[in-house]
């Protein structure tokens, strides 16, 4: 017969497990869309530039759209300061490697600890809590539609490990 408080410390490990795990994944989808608005935001720019400086030269009569083209050159590097893209990539993906580290580290703790001392099993799990609490202070919280992204590619089967599959245990 088992302790009940080792029971109870592995559907904990389970329950953080399983928030470590659609916080990264969510965290991870984020970040790649992010991805995608920094090239965009690299890119335009250069685009916008070299169409206002080529325009006139190419065609008479389009200073106008020149100027557009400059000012939204001007605009785009600015937005792309404002929104601190690449501070927010840099923290989101820290953010995502930390909580897929502690997903692991929970999962360890139920499966190789539990069975164990119930000290030493408590201890990991309370240390792993401080390093959950300390990346929950730095993670900016994903929009919610990157959750249900998150949702959908867990519950396909993304994240499933052949060994667990094939076991019935776990």
């Amino acid at each position: 017969m088992t302790d009940p408080r080792t029971d109870n410390l592995i559907d904990e490990c389970k329950r953080q497990e399983e928030s470590c795990l659609y916080t990264s994944t969510a965290l991870f989808e984020w970040l790649k869309h992010l991805r995608y608005w920094k090239v965009f935001f690299i890119v335009a720019p250069i685009i916008f530039a070299a169409l206002a400086t080529a325009l006139p030269n190419i065609f008479s009569g389009t200073g106008w759209i020149a100027a557009i083209c400059a000012m939204l050159a001007g605009m785009a590097t600015a937005v792309y300061k404002a929104l601190r893209l690449d501070v927010s990539l840099d923290l989101i993906a820290k953010a995502a490697n930390q909580y897929k580290a502690l997903q692991d580290r929970f999962r360890q703790a139920r499966t190789l600890l539990a069975p164990g001392d119930y000290d030493k099993f408590n201890k990991e799990f309370l240390d792993r809590m401080q390093q959950m609490d300390a990346v929950r202070t730095i993670t900016i919280p994903p929009p919610e539609s990157y959750f249900d992204k998150a949702q959908a590619k867990i519950k396909s089967g993304d994240y499933d490990f052949t060994v667990d599959l094939n076991d019935p245990q776990k």
